[in-house]
């Protein structure tokens, strides 16, 4: 479980978050929504140390982050696996040489161990055969998989995914959404994801934040969000279901 309490963050005097309290629970998909420029990414880089608070505290199963030292955070970091946006894959590596290179940093395997992790990995996520491809080789719904079999390769106890479903299409979005749902149940990780997506919302929201103007505006599950009573939650709703509607349509 990672827990953030009143956490607050001004930028030249402007208060970007607003005492904000939330407990992302473990073996859940825990999604952060919002309109861009409520706050979202900047809780995220919060909660990783990216940023520091003004005030307030971020706790990993109860250990406070905020007032660790630096080696104190490396340790909490060795547990996290990142999905970038983008991918963010070495184009000049192989599949295998991506999805092995935290292994090389922060582990000390073998190279018959590395491999044996990155097949295993590579086969979590069901991408066997392409271990010598390169990213430019592979599909954008495959990259965004590595960037999944990279990110689970240590094992981590926590794993953020910011904006997974970006640049794909509805049905590869659908198989990395039940596929981050998938990892999250079967290693019981604690899993952040920021997303735009209602899609993605209703597909894995098992716990869901929402941010307006840098506040904890709501917060609830898939099941209740139509349901919602806070003017500003049902306007970004039925406004993100709109926008999918016309990009359809194009």
């Amino acid at each position: 479980m990672i827990e953030v309490r009143h956490i607050s963050k001004s930028f030249n005097g402007i208060e970007v978050l607003k005492d904000v309290s939330f407990a992302f629970e473990r073996g859940k998909t825990n999604l952060i929504i919002g309109e861009s420029g409520s706050g979202k990414s900047v809780l995220v880089k919060c909660i990783v140390g990216l940023l520091e608070p003004n005030k307030g505290e971020v706790f990993y199963d109860k250990k406070n982050f905020t007032a660790m030292d630096v080696e104190e955070r490396k340790e909490i970091r060795k547990e996290i696996g990142m999905l970038f946006q983008g991918g963010a894959l070495f184009d000049s590596k192989t599949v295998e040489e991506n999805v092995k290179f935290p292994l090389r940093m922060h582990s000390k395997m073998s190279e018959k161990e590395m491999v044996e992790r990155v097949n295993f990995c590579l086969e979590r996520v069901k991408l066997t055969g392409v271990n010598n491809r390169f990213p430019a080789e592979v599909s954008g719904g495959m990259q965004k998989r590595v960037g999944i079999a990279r990110a689970i390769a240590l094992n981590p106890k926590y794993l953020f995914c910011d904006e997974p479903n970006s640049g794909l299409d509805p049905k590869t979005a659908i198989i990395i959404d039940n596929l981050i749902q998938e990892i999250t149940h079967e290693f019981q990780m604690t899993t952040v994801v920021v997303t735009h997506d209602m899609n993605s919302v209703l597909e894995i929201g098992e716990n869901i934040l929402f941010i307006h103007n840098g506040r904890n505006h709501w917060e609830g599950n898939k099941d209740i969000i139509f349901n919602t009573e806070v003017k500003e939650l049902s306007e970004f709703v039925f406004a993100s279901k709109l926008m999918k509607r016309l990009k359809g349509k194009q």
